[in-house]
């Protein structure tokens, strides 16, 4: 198993949705309301006056197999629209209950 973080501009959420539905993923915890700037040209969402967009999260456990095809259409998606921000990251799961 293993677990994917999804950091992503506010304005993906339903295609964030619409990804994990399509690839039958259907445990997540969400964070609604995160703030970051991207690490070499993202533009930040601190959701101020002056930088007013804010980022959401996604944490989801998935089979090793999914892994792949999750960051594909993830990357897919991010291509389209680049300078919106999102990022995937993947970590071993050691244990569960």
């Amino acid at each position: 198993m293993k677990t994917v973080f999804i950091a992503y501009n506010q304005a993906y959420y339903e295609n964030i949705l619409q990804i994990l539905d399509n690839l039958s993923i259907r445990g997540f915890t969400l964070w609604e309301t995160v703030q970051g700037r991207g690490t070499h040209t993202g533009e930040p969402h601190y959701g101020n006056h002056a930088w007013p967009t804010l980022n959401s999260a996604i944490l989801t456990v998935v089979k090793d197999g999914q892994v792949d095809s999750l960051l594909d259409r993830l990357h897919e998606l991010d291509l389209k629209t680049e300078k919106q921000g999102l990022h995937a990251f993947v970590w071993n799961v050691e244990k569960m209950i």
